[in-house]
Order: C-alpha cells, then structure tokens, then sequence
C-alpha cells in the first residue's frame, strides 16, 4: 500500500524557498515572571528565509502542565497546521506544535515553540 503524499503545496508552488532544521547544539531555556517553563539541550533550530531562528523544544523539557490546548490554530503551506497552547494565568496562544506537518518539516513533529513577545526571555546559550 503506497503511503498517502504529505508533502508541503508550499515547496511545489516556490520551489526556491528554504527552512532549514538542525539541532541547535545549545541549550535553550524559556522564562515567565520568574519560572522557567521549558529547559533544553534537545531543542531543534529552525531558520526560514530573513526571519530570526526560531527554536523548537520536545514536550519532555517542557511544563507541560503550565499549559492548556486552545482551539486556536493557523496554516503554513510549508509546515502544516499548527496547534496552539495557552499558559496557566499567562498569555493567550503563546506555544505552538505542529502535530503533523508535511513530509519536509518531520523533524519538528510534536515539539512546542513559544512566542518571544509573549514570555520574559528565550534565552540560548553553551551552557
């Protein structure tokens, strides 16, 4: 049985536009009033186009039980459909995850990355 096409309509349509994925080989931490959220050396670098590298954290490094699944969700014709999470007593939509993205963005499957608006800090850093 062949497996059903998952590939990105994004990547069809603009074949020249990169996202790059590697592991960030730092460690990551997020930070709201005081508590740290998410704590990483796992953490996933993503780089698209001129934007700033966005970092994404598995689920293991992450409270999860400071965060609550909202209904909200958007669409990237590269990634897919994400999800979105709230923080506890924090703000609104300030996590997502793409539960499952195209073929070509596999390697961020399931992990959350945050808004740097919405929190205190996103630090990376050697240590």
């Amino acid at each position: 049985m062949m497996k059903p096409d998952n590939s990105a309509p994004g990547f069809k349509k603009s074949p020249g536009h990169r996202i790059e994925t590697r592991p960030a080989g730092m460690r990551v931490r997020v930070t709201l009033a005081g508590e740290t959220l998410a704590d990483t050396g796992n953490a996933i670098e993503m780089k698209e186009g001129d934007y700033p590298a966005v970092y994404y954290v598995p689920r293991r490094d992450v409270r999860m039980d400071r965060l609550t699944r909202t209904a909200h969700t958007t669409y990237c014709p590269y990634k897919g459909h994400a999800s979105y999470f709230s923080v506890a007593n924090g703000p609104a939509n300030a996590v997502w995850s793409y539960e499952q993205p195209y073929d070509e963005m596999a390697g961020i499957k399931d992990l959350l990355s945050f808004y740097p608006d919405k929190f205190d800090s996103i630090t990376v850093s050697k240590d």
